[in-house]
């Protein structure tokens, strides 16, 4: 969320920054203001009111010692008083801070000034594309056609289990699958992401942490006898690692991957763009996580692009790269790069990666800081991106690498396979 500091002293600014992701915060800014005008008005109060009884506590005692027992009780009284005062104070300041954290939670991340303005996905900017585009003999199938010609994916399965949006992966399929995963890892590893492994529950704490509540409550799936969200991305475990921690200047750059199964219910999805693995409810992952300097997080995230185009180039897929506009871009990110794959049987680009800075909006959430080097705690930057998601690149792979004689695969891919057609 956004720093009560930073509100005080540019308000305006943010105003006209949040207007690019179409958002009107003129009026929610100027009820934080109030809000925190209150509460320092409370506060200040409440330690008035808490120092006044603390020295007439002190001078009851001393009239006591002096045998002055009938002053000492009049006193009494008044400190009587001053007690259910504090306490009522107490209770205020404490609506009042809730109230004004519930708010601050409803204000998107300010956009980085490179984020161009627009109101939806057409309005992303291309920034790069690398890749010829396969020419598909005629008769090329769809990846849903593909899985259940190879029977490597059985879709019809996975609704008799659980439903729609919840595949069930068979033979090569599913050796596919775990090839894909084992790469990621293997690649990240090697660019110095340290490999964890982590819940795939969090706690409501983790997804106020970094933001998947109260923004996407709806997406989320929800295990109410636990008060346990399953996780829509590996970044909320991740990233909840370092919650109320302050961790040392001398550390950064903190570098984390990990794969999770990732769950997100997608309400209200449907139709022919949400076929086969376009947009499932349940899906494997690769995520990368970074902790950074301030100074430094922009430099991280440039080199984080890198790293994922340089495995859509062992790949050997056809990707292009979009700076999101200001209303596309996700509720805690400054800046995000969508990359996406060509799908020559769908004739349709699909994303499969998403790359993010959120400077220190999920870290003041978090509470993650650093001392700096005159000692003081300022709060880190934040970072990540899918390195890979599976379903979208292995739908790429699938059209794109299908021949009249079966599937090829990647010649990177074949080692973790052991074999090289489907």
């Amino acid at each position: 969320m956004l720093q009560l500091q930073t509100i005080r002293e540019d308000k305006d600014a943010i105003v006209t920054a949040l207007k690019k992701r179409n958002v009107d915060a003129d009026a929610m800014l100027n009820g934080v203001l109030q809000l925190d005008e209150k509460r320092r008005s409370i506060q200040t109060e409440l330690d008035s009111t808490l120092a006044e009884s603390n020295k007439l506590s002190k001078e009851i005692g001393m009239l006591f010692k002096s045998g002055k027992a009938s002053e000492a009780n009049a006193l009494k009284a008044k400190t009587t008083a001053l007690k259910e005062a504090s306490k009522k104070l107490g209770d205020d300041l404490n609506t009042t801070a809730e109230e004004l954290q519930n708010l601050l939670y409803q204000i998107p991340n300010v956009p980085h000034e490179s984020v161009p303005a627009g109101s939806s996905e057409e309005d992303n900017e291309e920034i790069f594309k690398e890749g010829d585009i396969p020419t598909l003999a005629e008769g090329a199938l769809p990846h849903w056609e593909l899985a259940k010609k190879h029977d490597i994916i059985d879709f019809e399965l996975g609704v008799k289990i659980t439903g729609a949006g919840f595949p069930v992966y068979k033979g090569k399929g599913a050796r596919l699958q775990r090839a894909l995963i084992s790469y990621f890892l293997d690649k990240n590893t090697e660019a110095g992401y340290t490999e964890i492994q982590v819940p795939h529950l969090v706690n409501e704490a983790s997804g106020y942490g970094t933001g998947q509540l109260p923004d996407k409550e709806g997406q989320m799936y929800h295990v109410q006898a636990d008060d346990l969200y399953l996780i829509p991305t590996a970044e909320v475990p991740v990233t909840n690692i370092f919650r109320n921690e302050i961790v040392k200047e001398e550390d950064f750059p903190i570098t984390y991957t990990g794969y999770t199964p990732c769950f997100r219910r997608e309400a209200g999805s449907y139709g022919a763009h949400v076929r086969g693995l376009n947009r499932l409810h349940q899906f494997d992952k690769v995520e990368i996580v970074r902790v950074e300097h301030p100074k430094n997080s922009y430099a991280a995230l440039d080199g984080m692009v890198a790293h994922v185009k340089n495995i859509l180039r062992e790949l050997k897929l056809p990707f292009r790269i979009l700076r999101l506009c200001g209303g596309d871009l996700g509720f805690t990110a400054a800046l995000t790069y969508d990359f996406e794959v060509f799908s020559t049987a769908q004739d349709r680009w699909l994303e499969i990666s998403s790359v993010s800075n959120f400077e220190t909006y999920q870290a003041n959430r978090l509470k993650l800081r650093f001392k700096d080097e005159n000692g003081k705690n300022q709060l880190a930057h934040t970072l990540n991106g899918s390195s890979l998601a599976l379903p979208r690149v292995l739908a790429g792979i699938l059209e794109n690498y299908q021949t009249a004689d079966g599937i090829q695969i990647p010649e990177v891919l074949v080692p973790y396979c052991g074999f090289d057609r489907i």
